[in-house]
């Protein structure tokens, strides 16, 4: 995010400032051979959905690890869908928070939000909006439904 940012925090010469500028370069040299960035004479390009494209990529892979450990599919939530089954656990990961919602038949990862919390081990629905989140409705309803 210090690399792509409009107006990135100016760091000191040494010290901490020079170790955090070594890891960005580091950073940036990893994305170029991800193919995520590109090197034009002495600055770095990065990819224009650059933090979308690092999110998915960090919760595809904890979907392919959880699913291996829980023998259950990771099934991606689109926008526009229907989620809904027992919120399992909270996980962390560089990108942000993500809540495990398992439906019986396989799981899928969506953004926490504290809301969401007090809910744990219980079932919950939404639906998942353009922006990545979910508006949630807590507790199963009564009444005719398809």
């Amino acid at each position: 995010r210090q690399a792509i940012a409009r107006e990135p925090v100016a760091l000191g010469g040494g010290g901490f400032g020079a170790e955090v500028r070594d890891a960005m370069d580091r950073r940036a040299e990893h994305l170029i051979e991800q193919r995520l960035a590109e090197r034009h004479g002495r600055s770095v390009i990065f990819s224009r959905n650059l933090i979308d494209t690092l999110r998915q990529r960090d919760v595809e892979g904890l979907g392919a690890k959880l699913a291996a450990e829980t023998r259950r599919p990771f099934v991606k939530a689109g926008t526009g869908e229907y989620v809904a089954g027992a919120y399992r656990q909270r996980i962390a990961l560089a990108s942000g928070r993500f809540a495990m919602i398992d439906d019986g038949l396989g799981f899928q990862l969506v953004p926490w939000s504290p809301s969401l919390e007090k809910h744990l081990g219980q079932h919950v629905s939404g639906v998942a909006r353009g922006d990545g989140g979910v508006d949630w409705s807590f507790g199963r309803k009564r009444g005719l439904g398809l």
